[in-house]
């Protein structure tokens, strides 16, 4: 009983304290503005690779709370340098609840992929937190916003999906790619000091 409970209070600390630092990379991402690279009409952003840390190394619940920093960050950065879809961005439905997400399916494909290689398993898992990023922001803001988004770009409103999802492939490929490249070694890293 005694050790069950010393257990579950190095978990509970372990998890708290991979929500504090990846949290304060997130703060220092969000006031910085580094963690937001601005490209023509968007955003792209870098944010989303403490979440997928996060949720790899301390499971779903710390990287769902680190996707919440992440979107109120977002918010923050649209209220205070405000492009032309920061309409869209101060919605929390666009830009906290697609970053909440990434902790949720990032933690499930590393955990139910039954590829061995652990770089693989971790790829994989950054590549879907990435694309949950970008096409649920995307999603949400075509569901939401597709005529206002059409009128900020200027294009007729039948052509919104078409461009919204152009901006996605546009901003996800890279920042996919960034963050994996940038996640395997540092959850490898992770795991082997834990290790020892």
């Amino acid at each position: 009983m005694i050790n069950n409970t010393i257990k579950l209070k190095r978990i509970k600390t372990s998890e708290l304290t991979t929500i504090g630092m990846l949290s304060a990379v997130c703060i220092v991402l969000g006031l910085t503005g580094y963690g937001f690279i601005p490209l023509p009409g968007a955003k792209a952003t870098i944010m989303h690779i403490p979440v997928i840390i996060g949720s790899i190394i301390g499971g779903p619940i710390v990287g769902m709370t680190i996707g919440f920093i992440f979107g109120l960050f977002s918010i923050m950065q649209n209220i205070t340098a405000p492009n032309i879809l920061s309409f869209a961005f101060i919605n929390p439905l666009v830009s906290v609840l697609p970053r909440v997400l990434i902790g949720l399916t990032s933690y499930y494909v590393y955990k139910l992929c039954y590829v061995k290689n652990d770089s693989i398993r971790i790829g994989l898992a950054t590549v879907v937190g990435s694309i949950t990023n970008t096409f649920g922001v995307l999603t949400m803001i075509y569901i939401l916003y597709a005529a206002k988004f059409a009128t900020s770009k200027g294009i007729d409103p039948s052509i919104a999906a078409k461009t919204i999802y152009g901006i996605g492939l546009i901003n996800g490929v890279p920042e996919a790619i960034i963050a994996t490249i940038i996640t395997i070694p540092v959850i490898l890293a992770i795991k082997k000091i834990k290790r020892k």
